[in-house]
């Protein structure tokens, strides 16, 4: 099966579908009516017309398009890799409608002038984009970037994306001056010193194998540190990609002093083990690395919580020559957009988490940190709506995947949940 992206002119009847908008409280059974792109109606029931279009949504969720609050769409600078252009592609056939941009392009995103030339290049795309530009210049950790003309310009957060800052008072400016404007500070959360070189996340699999090991703690090490700074000054911490046990008990102890701290997920680290590694497949060689089941365990029972807060890909193309080499030398990333939902909604559905839930994790939930959101589902409002059947299963293949990198270990394997269509800025991609 595969998608068409195309412009969405004239009727077009969501017959039947379970309508779910947590940003309005809506949940209901009833047909959309969509005119030209915009929502002429919503209605128990709509008669079907010779002019309609009609999509049968029964069983079926209508719900707002989601946020990724973490992806790398390599433009400027890597275009081999991947462009604004596949990237939007990519995304929009996962359901995503806005997306986060992280600034480790090549020159870094460290200008207002970088951020407001992303935004230019975005509007003609089917999604919404949102830089993050870099907290220091160049991510050279050394001093620190134009944060506040970049916020003016757009950008939405500042991150040196998988280069940590590891200069503690450099951390302490760059939470204080962030919180003049209210924006979130990201920081890759792992002491490079522990982490010495670890290709892998070092347990019996990283023995087996004979590679590096990266510990859990290279990572709750630098939560914690980042953590109680951000406690000290009152700035405002967004911590991505959790992969550890230990930091999810270091989380946990600051929320529950109330500390302004939120995090995030990826589909891989909640949902797969380091056992994908034991061919040594390179596509499953991630930064902070995919770690053992206890720590999957510990993820899974902190998104059930709250205690983190939503899903984000960390969407990374890698070229061929990136990953088809040894372990030692392959670049960490892999690409997730078109595969989160179906890995996630299988991994959590069997944990009884509600179908709202699970996509209050892909929607609601990074809205409330990025401070940004979907166009509501109501009467006179653009459509920004995916479709998802809940129960669908199907295969990952290579043909699912619309970025201009094919790096996932994903591929082949069965994931239940599907975006079967997905509406905005006038253009649906439609399942065929």
């Amino acid at each position: 099966m595969k998608y068409n992206i195309s412009e969405n002119k004239g009727y077009l009847l969501l017959q039947g579908g379970n309508i779910y908008d947590p940003y309005i409280d809506l949940a209901s059974v009833g047909d959309i009516l969509i005119k030209d792109g915009f929502i002429e109606r919503i209605s128990k029931y709509i008669a079907p017309d010779k002019e309609y279009k009609v999509i049968d949504c029964k069983n079926k969720i209508v719900t707002n398009g989601f946020i990724d609050l973490h992806v790398h769409f390599r433009e400027p600078g890597f275009e081999l890799k991947e462009t604004l252009e596949s990237g939007s592609r990519s995304a929009f056939y996962g359901g995503y409608t806005r997306v986060c941009t992280m600034p480790n392009t090549n020159p870094v995103v460290d200008t207002p002038e970088l951020v407001q030339l992303l935004i230019k290049k975005s509007e003609s795309l089917p999604i919404y984009i949102y830089p993050i530009g870099a907290i220091t210049k160049n991510q050279s950790g050394q001093e620190l970037s134009e944060i506040g003309s970049m916020v003016k310009s757009g950008a939405v957060a500042i991150s040196d994306d998988g280069i940590p800052v590891s200069n503690s008072q450099m951390m302490r400016f760059a939470l204080e001056y962030a919180k003049k404007f209210n924006i979130p500070v990201i920081n890759h959360a792992e002491d490079n010193y522990l982490v010495n070189e670890g290709l892998m996340h070092e347990g019996n699999n990283s023995l087996k194998l004979g590679l590096p090991g990266n510990p859990g703690i290279a990572e709750s090490s630098m939560v914690f540190r980042d953590i109680s700074i951000a406690e000290y000054v009152g700035g405002r911490l967004h911590i991505p990609h959790v992969s550890s046990y230990k930091s999810v008990e270091v989380i946990k102890q600051f929320k529950d002093r109330n500390v302004d701290v939120t995090a995030e997920v990826t589909p891989h680290h909640l949902c797969l083990t380091d056992d994908v590694l034991l061919d040594y497949n390179t596509d499953a060689k991630v930064a902070p690395p995919i770690r053992s089941n206890k720590d999957r365990r510990a993820l899974i029972e902190a998104v059930k919580s709250g205690l983190i807060n939503c899903i984000a890909t960390d969407h990374a193309p890698h070229a061929i020559e990136d990953k088809e080499t040894d372990m030692f030398n392959s670049c960490c990333g892999m690409i997730g957009l078109e595969s989160a939902f179906g890995l996630v909604n299988k991994c959590l559905s069997k944990e009884q988490m509600s179908i709202e839930s699970i996509i209050d994790l892909f929607s609601l939930n990074p809205s409330k940190i990025i401070g940004i959101e979907p166009i509501h589902i109501k009467e006179n409002n653009q459509a920004e709506i995916n479709i998802v059947d809940p129960k669908i299963l199907w295969d990952f293949e290579i043909d699912h995947i619309q970025s201009k990198s094919k790096n996932t270990p994903i591929l082949g394997m069965k994931l239940e949940g599907q975006v079967i269509a997905t509406l905005n800025k006038g253009y649906i991609a439609l399942k065929k």
